[in-house]
C-alpha cells in the first residue's frame, strides 16, 4: 500500500499552490505526500466542488536528475495515454473497471507546467479511486492480475510505431552497459564503499558473459523492438480494493522503445517473491513457482497472440537478467553515494543489491522449470486456437 501522511503548514500550502496551476475546480481541502516511490515527488490533493462533491488528484514532479529531458518524457506519456484512450473507445469498451490514467491541462495549455520555485516540472493525473497497490505480491491471484495488466498494456500499444516514442533514459535496460558503469564506480570508489561489496562483485563478474544476450539478439533483428512500460513493478498496477482485479497501469515515465522481455522480466522480479526488495533476511528471498506460474498465465493470456517465438523462448531468462540488472543498479548507486534511488539509511542500496542478487540466484536455479511451464502454456493456446477453427 502507498505510504502517505497528511500535509500541514508550508507543505500543505505548497500542494495548494501547485494544484492551482491545473484545471481543477473546487476548493482545496487537504493534501498528502505519497511516499512509496523511489524517484518522483508525489502529492495527492483533495478538492470540494460547489455541489459538495470531493475529488482527489495526483500532483507529481518529474525528477530531472533521472530524466534529463522531462518535456520529452511528457510527450511520450501524452502519446501513449491518448492512444490507449482512442483504442478503448474504438472497442466501445472501458479499461477494466473503467478507469484510465488521464492528464489534466496546466495553465498555459500544456499537460505540464514548469515551476522553478517548486522544484521544476509538474503534472496532474486523475486519482484512481477505489483501488490500492501492493509492494509485494501476497497471493497467486495478485500475481495473475499483475501479469494480465502489463500484458494488456503491451497489447494496447502494440500497434504504435516505436519510432514515435523517444528514449527517456538511453540504454535503460542495457545490462552490459549497466555492468560497465558499475565497474567504473568500483574503480572511482568516491565514497570508499567498494570494500563492502566484494562478494557481490565476484558473483556479478562470473555472470558477465550473459548480460548482452538480449541486446545482441535485438541488434541482429531476432527480437522485435516494441513500445514497453519498462517499470513493471507490482506497485505500478492499481488493483480494485474489493476484488483485487487489475484496474489501471500507472507510472508511465519510462515508456519507450524496448523489448517485451524487459517488462516480463521486471514482473518476475517483483511479483514472484514474497519478500520486499530491501528485506535483510536473505533466507526469505526466493522465487516462488506458484506465483511465477500465475504471473505467466496472466501475461500470456493478454499477449500470446502477438509475441514472437524468440520472445517466448527468452521470457524466463529475462526474469533472471532484469533481476540481476536491478541488483547492479542498486550496487552502483551505493558506490556513487546514493544519487538515484531514495534511501532511508546509509546501507539501504547495498541491502537492496544483496537482496536482488539472491533472488537472481534463485531464478537462475529454476530457469529450466520456468521455461518449461511457459512452453506448456503456449502449447495450450495453440491447441485452443486449432479447436476454435
Amino acid at each position: 500500500m502507498p505510504h502517505s501522511k497528511h500535509a500541514t503548514g508550508a507543505v500543505a500550502e505548497r500542494i495548494a499552490r501547485i494544484g492551482n496551476q491545473f484545471a481543477i475546480s473546487g476548493d482545496f481541502l487537504y493534501g498528502e505526500e505519497l511516499c512509496n516511490g523511489h524517484i518522483n515527488t508525489t502529492y495527492r490533493a483533495c478538492y470540494r466542488s460547489e455541489d459538495g462533491l470531493e475529488e482527489r488528484y495526483i500532483l507529481q514532479r518529474i525528477n530531472d536528475y533521472v530524466f534529463k529531458e522531462p518535456a520529452q518524457v511528457m510527450r511520450n506519456v501524452e502519446k501513449v495515454t491518448r492512444h490507449i484512450t482512442w483504442k478503448l473507445m474504438r472497442r466501445r469498451g472501458r479499461c477494466n473497471a473503467g478507469q484510465i490514467l488521464t492528464l489534466y491541462p496546466a495553465r498555459g495549455g500544456r499537460s505540464y507546467i514548469v515551476l522553478p520555485d517548486e522544484g521544476g516540472m509538474w503534472r496532474c493525473y486523475n486519482n484512481i479511486e477505489g483501488t490500492h497497490t501492493y509492494d509485494v505480491v501476497e497471493n497467486t491471484r495478485q500475481a495473475y492480475q499483475a501479469g494480465y495488466a502489463f500484458g494488456s498494456f503491451q497489447e494496447l500499444v502494440s500497434d504504435m510505431n516505436p519510432d514515435d516514442i523517444k528514449e527517456s533514459i538511453p540504454d535503460f535496460h542495457n545490462t552490459a552497459k549497466r555492468y560497465e558503469k558499475l565497474l567504473g564506480s568500483v574503480a572511482a570508489d568516491v565514497k570508499g564503499r567498494a570494500a563492502d561489496c566484494q562478494a557481490e562483485l565476484e558473483l556479478l563478474a562470473g555472470w558477465a558473459d550473459r548480460y548482452s544476450k538480449l541486446t545482441d539478439m535485438q541488434a541482429r533483428g531476432e527480437i522485435p523492438t516494441r513500445i514497453t512500460h519498462n517499470d513493471t513493478k507490482i506497485n505500478n498496477v492499481m488493483l480494485d480494493e474489493e476484488s483485487d482485479q487489475a484496474v489501471c497501469v500507472i507510472d508511465l515515465d519510462t515508456v519507450m522503445p524496448g523489448l517485451s522481455l524487459y517488462d516480463f522480466g521486471d514482473m518476475v522480479r517483483t511479483a514472484t517473491c514474497e519478500a520486499e526488495e530491501d528485506e535483510k533476511d536473505l533466507s526469505k528471498v526466493k522465487l516462488e513457482m506458484p506465483f511465477f506460474e500465475s504471473l505467466a498465465e496472466g501475461y500470456l493470456d493478454a499477449t500470446n497472440e502477438f509475441l514472437t517465438q524468440s520472445e517466448i523462448d527468452n521470457l524466463a531468462f529475462a526474469g533472471w537478467l532484469i533481476t540481476t540488472e536491478i541488483g547492479i543498479r542498486f550496487l552502483t548507486d551505493y558506490l556513487d553515494g546514493d544519487l538515484y534511488f531514495r534511501t532511508e539509511y546509509p546501507e539501504h542500496n547495498l541491502v537492496r543489491a544483496r537482496n536482488q542478487l539472491k533472488l537472481a540466484q534463485s531464478i537462475d536455479e529454476k530457469l529450466p522449470r520456468m521455461q518449461r511451464y511457459i512452453n506448456r502454456l503456449i502449447k495450450s493456446y495453440k491447441t485452443q486456437y486449432k479447436k476454435a477453427r
